[in-house]
């Protein structure tokens, strides 16, 4: 190999996604093909208002409108939503049908109530401290209707991967980026925090290489928490939801030690 081919560039970035890899970074992943369909089975065929928080590039707000709901998907990140319109816009949408929003969702204040929100892929557990949580269900509390539903899904924690302090090499896959024709390889990083009870720090490494033979590496770091079913109820409870079911899998299995998935369904009181 050449020392141009050797050379190259890293970039390191907080938690944002990389929004021209988002939807083929996750095109493969199984938990895709499953939650929207699931969650649609157990909307009302009646036209519903939907509140989807951290919608990211639309992937479940765009097929929720597309079943006749009126949606709107919040999101702080600027370059996610800008897709989001592009692929609402390219299936016909109607912005009334779907209102892409830029917002913080720990503060948001949209004016209007809904009669489902959702928070979805694992997204809950980006919240790691208590107080970023009590923010988050009072904002979800402050935007349902009387009577409205939540839906949160996270995943069940893995005792085998909570208990090492460090995985070097976890999770690896290559994907293809139509937008950029690049194929780019990550492989992720989960380390155990030394001093924040139940936090890892992740890390997405990508590596890709340029025509000129350079190889490009960039990364993404965040935090993630993990919840267990009864301490999820719990917080539930305390900002005043009713729990309605809880399921283990897309299948609409019960919550074992076994399960997967934590899939709730709660109503407000």
């Amino acid at each position: 190999m050449s020392r141009k081919a050797r050379r190259s560039t890293v970039r390191s970035r907080s938690y944002e996604a990389i929004a021209e890899y988002y939807d083929a970074e996750y095109e493969s992943n199984q938990i895709l093909d499953n939650d929207v369909p699931f969650m649609l089975q157990h909307l009302p065929k009646r036209s519903q208002s939907v509140l989807e928080l951290c919608c990211g590039t639309g992937r479940a707000a765009i097929p929720i409108a597309q079943s006749g709901h009126r949606v709107v998907g919040v999101d702080y990140d600027a370059n996610l939503l800008e897709i989001a319109r592009r692929k609402r816009d390219s299936v016909g949408i109607e912005p009334r049908q779907l209102d892409l929003v830029r917002g913080n969702v720990l503060t948001l204040k949209l004016g209007k109530t809904f009669d489902f929100a959702f928070l979805i892929f694992n997204t809950f557990l980006n919240f790691t401290t208590a107080d970023e949580q009590d923010q988050l269900l009072d904002a979800v509390v402050a935007h349902l209707k009387p009577r409205g539903r939540f839906w949160i899904d996270i995943f069940y924690p893995d005792l085998t991967i909570l208990a090492a302090q460090h995985h070097a090499h976890f999770d690896s896959a290559t994907f293809y980026v139509p937008s950029l024709d690049r194929s780019v390889h990550r492989v992720t990083e989960i380390e155990r925090s030394a001093d924040r009870p139940q936090v890892q720090r992740v890390t997405f490494h990508y590596t890709w290489a340029s025509t000129d033979g350079r190889i490009n590496r960039e990364k993404i770091e965040f935090d993630m928490t993990w919840m267990f079913p009864r301490e999820l109820e719990r917080l539930l409870h305390r900002h005043g939801f009713f729990i309605e079911q809880m399921y283990g899998d897309y299948d609409g299995s019960a919550v074992t030690p076994e399960s997967s998935r934590i899939i709730v369904l709660v109503k407000k009181g």
